[in-house]
């Protein structure tokens, strides 16, 4: 082999690794070019799923908030309700009250009207009696002889019947001298008289009494009318 074969050779060598080197560089370009997309690609679905968890995240969230929130007006809703139901229960209770304290007082009024309305009668009968013994010592004062002991027991009988009907809270009204009054006294009769103002009781012909204050039966009186 001469000189210029083997350098030919040499170049043709050189040639070939030349080659060779430019298709393996070549090919790790391409490798690299793959393994950037490849980068990207993976950063890309990387991103993605990060968006994704990160919708999904929210997602659930907004939906824990709407079921805290839905919860929270159930039992707004409830308490609501209750206060209601409270409401309603103390103003029946406070009404139950109220009708229980009235139908007391309407008992209590009830008995003490029957109590009155019983003594009330009581008392009238009684004062016929009474009437009958200040009759009995008006006709004595007019005698001239009378049993002394006689007329002390029939004043006894009348004060002491006297005293027991003021214990029961009768009262006698209609006195000489009093201001004619239409609610207590009954003018059956007027006269003038000397010395004596208008309305004025000029006499009594049969006394009045009063229980506890209410009319038992008006004074039978004569008025002055001048």
């Amino acid at each position: 082999m001469t000189k210029h074969d083997s350098a030919k050779e040499n170049q043709q060598t050189e040639v070939e690794y030349d080659n060779d080197k430019k298709v393996d560089d070549g090919v790790e370009t391409s490798a690299d070019e793959n393994a950037g997309k490849r980068a990207s690609a993976d950063a890309d679905q990387n991103a993605d799923q990060s968006a994704d968890q990160g919708a999904e995240a929210q997602q659930e969230q907004r939906e824990e908030s709407d079921a805290v929130n839905e919860r929270i007006a159930e039992l707004e809703l409830a308490l609501a309700q209750a206060e209601q139901r409270a409401d309603e229960s103390k103003d029946r209770a406070v009404r139950a009250v109220a009708e229980m304290e009235n139908v007391r007082r309407r008992a209590a009024a009830d008995v003490e009207k029957a109590h009155k309305f019983a003594l009330e009668k009581f008392a009238n009968e009684l004062l016929t009696t009474v009437d009958n013994l200040e009759r009995a010592l008006a006709i004595a004062a007019e005698e001239e002889t009378i049993n002394a002991n006689f007329l002390e027991g029939i004043e006894l009988t009348h004060k002491g019947l006297l005293n027991t009907l003021q214990k029961f809270g009768v009262e006698a009204v209609g006195t000489e001298g009093e201001t004619f009054n239409p609610d207590l006294h009954q003018a059956m009769a007027m006269q003038a008289a000397e010395g004596k103002e208008n309305n004025t009781i000029l006499a009594v012909m049969q006394k009045g009494y009063t229980l506890s204050g209410r009319l038992l039966r008006p004074a039978m009186v004569m008025v002055v009318k001048n």
